[in-house]
């Protein structure tokens, strides 16, 4: 079960649930990219040296270790939107945590740059009453978090 399943009132459902975009893998994905490449022209020349392979092999075990953090990281994030309240929670032994209620909600604000509008990522502020502020970065579909905090 999910934290934010767990804490749920009574009566209260989700409107919308998010999480961190799937962009987090990319600098992974690169890394992948470029050891398989090496691995292809290493395998397909003649003659071929074990510098290629264990350069391939490097770039791969490199690409794994930003993979897991970047998993690590988006896996144990959640973001939702209750009919009553915003929910973020962060980490996994060391959590944080932040509700707002949406009475105190004051504004949304989305930031998106041009590579965020292609991939619907971006970061969005939020502003409740009483100079509470919060900003979520990178979150999937930020648009469409923002509809379901102002449509309440």
């Amino acid at each position: 079960m999910s934290y934010i399943d767990s804490i749920l009132e009574p009566g209260e459902r989700i409107a919308y649930r998010t999480t961190l975009t799937w962009t987090l893998f990319a600098p992974a994905i690169a890394v992948a990219v470029c050891g398989l490449i090496v691995l292809y022209f290493s395998l397909n020349r003649t003659g071929s040296s074990g510098v290629g392979l264990a350069l391939a092999a490097l770039l791969l075990l490199a690409a794994l270790g930003l993979f897991v953090p970047a998993w690590f990281k988006r896996w144990t994030t959640e973001i939702a939107v209750t009919d009553r309240r915003i929910i973020l929670k962060r980490g996994f032994i060391r959590r944080h945590t932040i509700e707002m209620n949406m009475e105190k909600v004051e504004s949304v604000d989305v930031d998106q740059s041009l590579v965020g509008r292609l991939f619907d990522f971006g970061n969005v502020s939020i502003r409740g009453t009483g100079s509470s502020f919060e900003r979520i970065r990178n979150i999937d579909a930020p648009l469409k978090l923002r509809a379901s905090v102002v449509a309440k």
